[in-house]
Order: C-alpha cells, then structure tokens, then sequence
C-alpha cells in the first residue's frame, strides 16, 4: 500500500487548491492508499526561522507531527498556488521551519556538500496559477518550479519530482474547473 501525505499550502481553505486537493485524496484512496493530510492552513506554527541556522527554534507540536507524516510518507504531494512567480508564504514559511538541517539534509562544518537525508520519496507539485504557461515559462523561467523541484525536494533527495500546472485559473470555466478536478482524482488513483 502506497503512503502519500498530500500538502495543501494554500491559505484560504475554500480556495481550488483545496478542491483539488479533496479530489486527488478521493482517488487516491479510492485505489488503496494510506493518504494522511497535511493543510497549513489548519496548522498552528510560526512560518520564521527566528534565528535563521544560527540557533534552534523549537518545532511546535503541529510541525513534530508533520515531520513524522512526510517521513512516514513514501511519496509527498504538494497542491498549491503560485503568487509572484513563486509559492505563499505560509508554504515558504513551513519549510523554512521543517525542512531543516538534521531533517532533511545533513553536511560537515568542512564542507559545502550536503547529505540527502530524504532519499526514497517521490513527490508531485499540482500547481495552480493565473498566468498562461509561456508566460510563466518564457519570461519567469518557471522560478517557483525550480526552486521547489531542485532547491528544496531534490536537494533533500525526493527525486523524482513531477509538476502539473492548472494555468490561467480565474478563466476556467465551470466545466474546465471539473475536468481539472477529475483529471486530479485520476492522478491520485493512479499514485496509489
């Protein structure tokens, strides 16, 4: 049975992402996975690394149980939307907090090379965003893909990392909306 936590990093627990979070957990589910929820929204925690590396800020309780979710889980879906270019806050500010050193990654005073301590995960991003997809490509070179694929999740070793983007969201109509919400139950169906 596959163990998937599903990260829903937006704010407004009755936005889309939401919505397509439920979708992908019903399919999912509905094809045998354990799938546990992650929704920082609901979540109580500061999002700043009050002190940056240089001195430990304890994790609050709602941030120990998510450390044990994502190292529970075989594979991490992140659902969210993008806001200038890149992920919210809150979503910024909770891995700030747990994705730390000694969590999931590791290196020598002597070095810069770190170790991967996240090895084995997978992870897909199902991303929302109101731009059209070559705009987000051409001219911002896709920041917010890149820094989440290969900054945080590949540099603590979940790899591989697949993205599906729902573009252009304030258009979609009705219909486009409930395609894209089956098109996420089919997904989860299919990871489980």
């Amino acid at each position: 049975m596959k163990k998937i936590v599903v990260i829903i990093g937006h704010s407004d627990t009755q936005s889309y992402c939401h919505a397509l979070a439920q979708a992908y957990i019903r399919g999912a589910e509905g094809s045998g996975a354990s799938v546990r929820i992650l929704d920082l929204a609901a979540m109580d925690f500061s999002p700043i690394l009050q002190y940056g590396y240089r001195k430990r800020t304890e994790l609050e309780p709602d941030l120990v149980a998510a450390r044990e979710v994502i190292l529970w889980a075989d594979h991490l879906v992140w659902i969210y939307p993008t806001w200038w270019g890149t992920m919210p806050a809150i979503m910024k500010g909770f891995i700030d907090r747990v994705f730390l050193p000694g969590f999931a990654f590791t290196s020598a005073p002597d070095t810069l090379i770190a170790k991967k301590l996240l090895v084995g995960k997978t992870a897909r991003l199902l991303v929302t965003m109101d731009s059209p997809s070559w705009y987000y490509r051409l001219v911002l070179k896709r920041a917010g893909h890149t820094i989440m694929k290969r900054g945080i999740l590949k540099f603590s070793g979940i790899n591989p990392v697949r993205i599906t983007e729902v573009n252009t969201v304030k258009l979609l109509s009705t219909e486009k909306r409930k395609r894209w919400l089956d098109q996420a139950e089919a997904m989860g169906a299919k990871h489980a």
